[in-house]
């Protein structure tokens, strides 16, 4: 009976036991429903858009090209004596290039002096003759037909004068073009022609040739519909002139870096290239240590004015919907969110000029854009204050 007894007890403490398992179990389940209907709103970085005066401007490829350029060729003909450059060396203008033989020309320099000297002698002579014979008519001395051979022999000898003083100043000229000289000062290239080549005058090959690199061209190409819609809004007033009215340049160099000097537009091209409808707009920069040279490849951002009232919004904001559409997510009533189309027109930096989509004052989801699921509650914190999401959330959601 004792044995009967201690089994029926020992049944009825199992059972007891399972049922307190069962309890807590459900209790512990229960709580975790209730913890996860519970789930803190997701913190999200925004930030509040504001109006603002953008200074826009313009990148645009192009190339450099020399201020001026003066190709050497020589005047008269003859053996080339000798260079008086270094190639590649700075020249200034009127410095002397190339010595041609001169031993010619100094003749026909000095033929042509002795020449004027003789007329002059004559000239003197019928003067005199013509004087004379001018008093002596008068008096009826000599015929009337002397006189008039005296007075022309007198204008003949003016005219002999007048010529041999003629030809003696080109043969002062032809003296002078055998030392050939620099028309304009910059930097010379290499010289086409050795001591000893024979040259001759105006020949095609030029002997050498000089640039000048100081200030320097940038040439750029803009096209025809961007240049119209340009003056259509500055003449609308959407945008304004910058400073005084001239365009500022900067320049990119062919490595990415700045060039340290700012330029200054020089003039756009009267004229649209047909087969680009394109227009060459041309601006000047300084050069002082000439590290830009001629041909070189740079970007030229150009100053085109300023825009007021414009709405900058950050490029991590923005990502693009099924129809290539830019869209953001801008923060909604109760812990909302809703995604908003937005038209760009140009980077700003890290930014996105904005056109039309969103207004000043409104939040715009920057951080935290991997949260965002249907039905879930934001919480809007400023850039760079929304916490990471928790470990245990995954967990939590499992």
């Amino acid at each position: 009976m004792m044995q009967i007894g201690q089994k029926n007890g020992l049944v009825l403490a199992v059972m007891l036991a399972a049922l307190a398992a069962g309890g807590c179990s459900k209790g512990q389940q229960g709580a975790a429903g209730a913890g996860a209907g519970q789930m803190p709103p997701a913190e999200v970085g925004v930030v509040t858009l504001e109006a603002a005066t953008v200074g826009l401007s313009t990148e645009l490829a192009g190339r450099t090209s020399a201020y001026a350029i003066a190709e050497i060729r020589p005047q008269v003909g003859g053996i080339i004596q000798q260079r008086a450059f270094t190639e590649g060396g700075d020249v200034k203008a009127g410095q002397t290039l190339y010595q041609i033989d001169p031993a010619s020309f100094q003749n026909a320099f000095d033929s042509a002096k002795a020449a004027l000297a003789r007329s002059e002698a004559s000239l003197a002579t019928a003067r005199l003759k013509a004087e004379r014979y001018k008093d002596l008519v008068a008096i009826k001395a000599v015929s009337q037909q002397d006189f008039d051979d005296a007075q022309a022999t007198f204008k003949q000898a003016e005219a002999s004068v007048a010529a041999d003083k003629a030809a003696l100043d080109t043969a002062r000229i032809n003296l002078g073009y055998t030392h050939v000289a620099a028309p304009i000062s910059g930097r010379v290239g290499r010289s086409s022609v050795t001591q000893g080549a024979l040259v001759t005058a105006n020949q095609a090959t030029a002997l050498a040739t000089v640039q000048q690199l100081d200030p320097i061209y940038v040439d750029v190409t803009q096209s025809a519909a961007d240049l119209m819609r340009l003056k259509r809004d500055l003449a609308s007033g959407v945008l304004k002139r910058a400073g005084n009215g001239q365009a500022r340049v900067r320049l990119l160099l062919e490595d990415g870096s700045a060039y340290p000097l700012e330029g200054k537009l020089a003039f756009t091209d009267v004229s649209v290239d047909a087969g680009t409808g394109s227009v060459t707009v041309r601006a000047v920069f300084p050069n002082p240590k000439q590290d830009l040279l001629p041909g070189m490849f740079v970007r030229a951002v150009l100053e085109t004015g300023a825009r007021e009232q414009s709405i900058l919004v950050p490029q991590q904001a923005v990502t693009r919907n099924t129809k290539g559409e830019a869209v953001v997510m801008v923060v909604a009533p109760e812990g909302k969110f809703m995604p908003r189309v937005i038209k760009t027109e140009q980077a700003m930096g890290d930014k996105w000029l904005v056109s039309a989509g969103v207004q000043p004052g409104d939040q715009v989801i920057v951080e935290g854009l991997q949260r965002l699921r249907p039905g879930v509650v934001i919480k809007p914190v400023p850039v760079g204050a929304a916490s990471a999401p928790a470990a245990s959330a995954p967990a939590a959601g499992r």
